[in-house]
């Protein structure tokens, strides 16, 4: 059997660093909320003119989660209220070079995304998403999976949420990520027998019955990571 093995006379093999990001939009003509995720428009080859996630390559003195926090910042100016290591995608033929890319995904709240103005960025509801550069469609779509199945054993619902909400509120960013109604009576039985919320004393008044606010537990991780440190 011949083995094979990559040496330093191989070609360079450089490593970037990608994030997903994902929000929340509410449409005047629709009532109820779209997950929505911001792409950059490449502005050189390769795939010139072709939307993109926002990234960019990892410093040789930069560990990994400061280098998506950086390039989040340098092409979106976002600061997300969640940050998670997602996936390693390193297939031959994703790139015209050998480029391996770390991506992230991240939460920020819809007040967040609503004031991130920037040149060649936009945002997109993620089901009507336009052909992306790379392998970025299926970095997507890995991306959304992750969000559906974790939204289920997590909190990790309230990265979309201000710090204090209703229960309406939380229900609602269920649905956008679920892409499902749900009953809100369930709904209010099943996360009111949680130790992930607190009811505050303030309640949210409007055109409807006064709704009590809620907060997240900070005793509960957004996520379980495990092992590996918090930061």
């Amino acid at each position: 059997m011949t083995r094979t093995s990559a040496s330093p006379a191989d070609d360079t093999i450089r490593v970037a660093v990608s994030t997903v990001i994902f929000s929340l939009r509410r449409h005047p003509d629709e009532d109820r909320a779209r997950v929505v995720l911001p792409l950059v428009k490449r502005t050189r080859d390769p795939h010139e003119g072709q939307w993109a996630l926002p990234g960019g390559w990892l410093g040789t003195d930069e560990n990994l989660e400061a280098a998506a926090s950086r390039t989040l910042a340098e092409t979106t100016t976002l600061a997300p209220s969640y940050l998670e290591q997602l996936y390693a995608f390193g297939d031959v033929d994703r790139s015209p070079s050998r480029v391996v890319s770390i991506v992230y995904w991240a939460l920020v709240r819809e007040d967040v995304s609503l004031s991130s103005e920037q040149h060649n960025v936009a945002w997109f509801d993620a089901g009507a998403l336009p052909s992306l550069a790379f392998d970025h469609d299926h970095i997507v779509d890995y991306a959304l999976w992750r969000l559906r199945n974790k939204v289920g054993y997590s909190r990790i619902a309230h990265g979309l949420l201000p710090a204090e909400f209703t229960l309406a509120e939380l229900r609602e960013v269920y649905e956008a990520i679920l892409g499902r109604r749900l009953d809100p009576a369930n709904f209010r039985r099943q996360v009111e027998n949680s130790d992930t919320l607190i009811p505050t004393d303030d309640f949210r008044t409007g055109s409807h019955r006064p709704a009590r606010l809620y907060r997240y537990n900070h005793d509960v991780e957004l996520a379980d990571r495990g092992p590996l440190p918090q930061h």
